[in-house]
């Protein structure tokens, strides 16, 4: 019962932030840039909505990870015209020109249309605005971090004055919550960045790792609401899913594929997660792309398991259902 009531007060907090009756400190949002490897899993697009519905944040820069840095941008381009977010620049991380599996929503739709800012030196971008914020920005990274590597290649200087998110790992389980840890392909595709950027100095690391971000999906009644939502970011999410999923319409689709990267961006929420168990551990990165537990390691917060799944999958339909945060 006490859980319960815990669960019902979170949830409850969150509704009134959107509804704009919380008390002043609400008004604090927190600095964040996006990294992401947005084109590949659609999950990252999901990730993105949920942040861009969240009123907690502040979103100061998107930036692109793992190569294909102009298709990337497209999408993120358009996906934040559709937001009314143009005054979000966008940062392109290293790898020019590439595909990604949801070219066909941005097939009419160019970069340099964009109405906001695109920063061609997304490292360099990214790196000038961390030194300026007069708060420190929380970087959400929720792709493989060849970008943020390289930020942090010129610029070691960054890391203390800026909290890090990651979607990366695996620690106690794997895939689709398997007993066998795996080679979260974050971490794998690139294990010599990942661990630079695990092991930098931030002023606190925290990831989600397969044990926790592996095992969500909407389905059922979530996933109807999200179908019947006439928000226009919704509809927009919806019809990438359904590119990326082949899909000839939206009424096809009865569920979501695994959405790894939207627990980050409840990491990123202020206050404490009352949804999810978070553990101080020291994780090191293995050159074959694991994250194990080693008192060698670095510390940091890791969120290890769901104390109420469901209430997290409550609070995902309601954030992207909702309305918009006033800018």
């Amino acid at each position: 019962m006490k859980t319960t009531v815990a669960i019902c007060l979170c949830v409850g907090l969150f509704v009134g932030i959107v509804d704009g009756r919380t008390s002043a400190h609400a008004a604090d949002k927190i600095p964040v840039i996006y990294d992401s490897d947005i084109g590949d899993d659609i999950d990252d697009t999901w990730a993105l909505c949920m942040l861009l519905k969240s009123p907690q944040f502040d979103v100061k820069m998107v930036s692109t990870s793992c190569l294909n840095a102009h298709a990337r941008g497209r999408l993120f381009a358009k996906m934040l015209t559709v937001a009314g977010r143009t005054d979000i620049p966008i940062a392109l991380g290293p790898g020019g020109n590439g595909k990604t599996r949801q070219d066909e929503w941005v097939k009419d739709f160019a970069l340099k249309d964009y109405a906001g800012t695109v920063h061609e030196d997304g490292p360099q971008a990214m790196i000038d605005l961390i030194h300026k914020s007069k708060q420190p920005i929380t970087v959400i990274a929720v792709g493989p971090l060849q970008t943020m590597a390289a930020v942090l290649e010129r610029d070691p200087g960054i890391a203390p004055k800026a909290h890090f998110i990651g979607m990366h790992g695996s620690v106690y389980k794997g895939y689709g919550g398997s007993d066998k840890v795996s080679a979260e392909y974050n971490v794998r595709r690139d294990a010599q960045a990942c661990r630079r950027v695990l092991s930098a100095p931030w002023k606190s690391t925290m990831i989600t790792p397969l044990d926790t971000c592996g095992i969500v999906h909407l389905e059922g009644e979530h996933f109807k609401t999200l179908k019947e939502c006439d928000d226009p970011v919704v509809e927009a999410l919806l019809e990438n899913y359904r590119i990326w999923k082949k899909a000839k319409t939206v009424d096809e689709l009865t569920r979501s594929s695994t959405l790894f990267d939207t627990v980050a961006i409840y990491l990123g929420y202020p206050g404490p997660k009352g949804l999810i168990k978070l553990e101080p551990l020291s994780i090191k990165v293995t050159d074959d792309g694991y994250t194990r537990v080693d008192p060698a390691g670095t510390k940091m917060s890791v969120a290890t398991s769901w104390n109420d799944l469901d209430a997290y999958r409550d609070l995902l339909v309601k954030v992207l259902t909702g309305p918009s945060p006033k800018r």
